[in-house]
């Protein structure tokens, strides 16, 4: 397989190239269907998408190794994709069924599947920046060369465990990427709201972590801030954190009408800075593809998709003894 030699593109090659447009894809369509499913009453419960912040997920995951743990909030469908996590679990956990990755039992905001290295799915803000220091110091005790990418927003990012977080993964130099996916609104407050600092990567500069503001809606931005950030983690000189601007397209859940903004805003970063047509505008005019070449990833994202409904529709909802099943786990 031929590398692409722009350094825009990392000497990565089309094929993979290619995979990166496919993962963005079927993030950004499985959250739409989600959003037409919910409508039809066939998810219940709190959902949030992700649509508009395709990029930065998909451009961190290049640099996730075997053995290293992955934790975010509760706007997770599609992290779980980006780590490979079978989009017909994903999409029979949403529907409550059994065949979804928690039996049903989890919904849009719990998910897991350690082997994948995916340890949720959290509703409680800001809890993965915590949680995200103990599964590093686990990596760090173990000695077994794994690192942590803990995500978060801008939201999270004002919340008190955050920083005893910091703290503490700085004073031991634990293996942990912060990411903080700034997408400008939080639950529905503007950042220059709720927050007295423009930036909040800066805030881990009290604690001796680096960090950089990176553009979350270029895929290939995100991959450059990435590799700088996890080469210094896996060198052993601890955290580092990144902030992408990102903004989100749909409201905070799927009950938030987003009154807090105006559709010619949300209309402007669909036209001019998409994470998907950006992508696309950088393949198409290095002539790495064609549209021929997008209509059919478009064809196969489309197909899956389908298959995945109709698998999730056969499946069962989980039976009252479930409600006993996955509360311990024996010693």
């Amino acid at each position: 397989m031929t590398k692409v030699l722009h350094e825009k593109f990392r000497g990565q090659t089309k094929e993979q190239l290619l995979k990166l447009y496919y993962d963005m894809l079927l993030i950004r369509r499985l959250e739409e269907k989600s959003g037409q499913l919910y409508g039809m009453g066939k998810i219940a419960g709190f959902c949030h998408l992700y649509i508009g912040q395709e990029a930065v997920v998909t451009g961190v995951q290049t640099f996730v190794k075997e053995g290293d743990s992955i934790i975010t909030g509760y706007r997770d469908h599609g992290h779980m994709l980006a780590c490979g996590m079978d989009a017909k679990g994903v999409l029979a956990e949403l529907m409550g069924r059994m065949d979804g990755l928690s039996k049903g039992k989890g919904g849009s905001m719990h998910m897991f599947s350690r082997e994948k290295g995916f340890y949720g799915g959290h509703g409680i803000v800001g809890a993965q920046a915590s949680l995200g220091a103990g599964l590093a110091l686990a990596h760090q005790y173990a000695n077994d060369g794994g690192m942590v990418f803990a995500y978060f927003g801008d939201g999270a990012a004002n919340q008190g465990q955050v920083y005893e977080a910091y703290n503490m993964a700085s004073l031991w130099k634990l293996p942990v990427l912060y990411i903080i996916e700034n997408n400008q609104y939080s639950m529905g407050t503007a950042v220059n709201r709720h927050s007295c600092t423009k930036n909040f990567y800066t805030r881990g500069q009290g604690f001796n972590i680096p960090g950089a503001l990176v553009n979350g809606m270029d895929l290939f931005d995100v991959q450059a801030a990435t590799e700088k950030a996890v080469n210094h983690i896996r060198s052993g000189m601890g955290p580092y954190i990144l902030e992408f601007e990102t903004y989100r397209y749909k409201g905070h859940s799927m009950s938030d009408p987003g009154k807090y903004r105006t559709k010619d805003e949300v209309e402007s970063y669909r036209l001019n800075n998409d994470p998907l047509s950006n992508c696309e505008r950088d393949l198409l005019d290095h002539k790495i593809c064609t549209e021929d070449d997008l209509k059919a990833i478009e064809k196969e994202v489309k197909d899956l998709l389908k298959e995945a409904i109709d698998f999730c529709d056969a499946s069962p909802e989980p039976g009252e003894h479930e409600l006993y099943t996955d509360v311990l786990i024996e010693g």
